[in-house]
């Protein structure tokens, strides 16, 4: 067996059909991974057309899909593809790039605590959009793009300070966790020295929510997932062989370095760019990937796996928001902090008793 086959086997688990590329190249296909995708599958989409009938006007999940196929009444017609199918395809791909970028973190750290939400990627989107809002009053399409550049500015320098011949995941995780309490400090202060209407703005879109999103929200977004999620699944192979360590992966003949900083930057401006369509949603990036991997039952965190819980989650999410507290509707990211902040702790728990922390 030749070393391209070797850790092929390796990256995959072992398990399932050989398939041979005709470039030569073995990749064994992993049934139970491919099963959990389309299982998640089912139930992101299945999600997306409850949520799409939810509202004050309730549409059955039948009449949906008819209007989605095109028989539906004119007033279905508007109410779906106008107002409610853009905030649909947002949460979807949202939580599929906050679940794919928090496997490459996770993955590139080699700890479960390495997601965005923890190494201050997200606030680093949120500080960018505040100056937007509080300095600039700048328009959403401006808090866009200073979301964008707050996540990859903040993310290029955690990378940096935590680079010394090289990048070590502890040592990422806690420049990050610093990085994360001095951008929360920006944050607070920028909120506080805000004017009482762009304050109401600026918490609004903290909160991290999908209501208003509309189809301008809707092709940035699928943009950035069309052009970073193939990037990020190109690393797949080299990421899961690093997880063996840097000296097996040199061995095996890939550039450890070269394929952190690609994955680094990819994972930021694709969380950059989630941040930027819906707020900081947060525990998405941190839980997706760990859930999809009891499921699969893994070796290494599944990129694809993460982005399909990823969307499940967050649909499923914004479905409980809207009717699990109250009679009023409350954003995503406040269902999303209850229920990651018990998952974080169990975490924590966990990690503490294997004696990794």
């Amino acid at each position: 067996m030749n070393a391209g086959t070797a850790a092929d086997r390796t990256a995959t688990g072992g398990r399932g059909p050989v398939l041979r590329t005709r470039g030569g190249r073995s990749v064994r296909v992993d049934r139970r991974a491919l099963l959990v995708c389309a299982g998640l599958l089912v139930v992101a989409l299945a999600g997306a057309v409850v949520l799409t009938g939810t509202g004050d006007y309730a549409i059955a999940p039948l009449d949906v899909l008819r209007t989605l196929t095109g028989h539906g009444t004119a007033g279905q017609e508007f109410i779906i593809r106008e107002l409610r199918l853009p905030r649909v395809i947002v949460a979807l791909l949202v939580g599929a790039a906050l679940g794919m970028s928090g496997a490459a973190f996770q993955t590139v750290a080699r700890n479960p605590l390495g997601s965005p939400d923890v190494i201050g990627f997200g606030q680093g989107s949120a500080a960018g959009a505040l100056i937007v809002i509080v300095v600039m009053h700048g328009s959403s399409y401006q808090v866009a793009v200073g979301a964008v550049a707050g996540g990859l500015l903040t993310g290029v320098g955690v990378y940096l300070l935590a680079w010394q011949r090289g990048v070590h995941g502890y040592r990422l995780v806690l420049i990050g966790i610093g990085a994360t309490a001095v951008l929360s400090a920006v944050n607070s202060y920028l909120l506080v020295k805000a004017n009482f209407v762009d304050a109401a703005r600026a918490v609004v879109w903290i909160a991290g929510s999908l209501d208003g999103r509309d189809w301008d929200q809707v092709w940035p977004l699928l943009g950035a997932c069309v052009v970073l999620m193939p990037v990020l699944l190109g690393q797949s192979r080299a990421l899961r062989i690093t997880e063996m360590g840097d000296d097996a992966a040199h061995a095996l003949g890939v550039s450890v370095e070269r394929t952190r900083l690609i994955v680094v930057l990819t994972a930021v401006l694709l969380t950059a760019s989630a941040t930027a369509a819906a707020g900081p949603i947060v525990f998405v990036a941190l839980t997706a990937p760990q859930l999809a991997r009891r499921l699969t039952k893994s070796p290494g965190v599944g990129l694809l796996p993460s982005a399909l819980m990823g969307a499940a989650l967050l649909v499923l999410a914004d479905l409980a928001a809207q009717h699990a507290f109250g009679s009023g509707q409350v954003p995503v990211g406040v269902a999303t902090g209850v229920l990651g902040g018990g998952y974080l702790l169990w975490l924590l728990i966990s990690e503490r008793r294997a004696g990794r922390i």
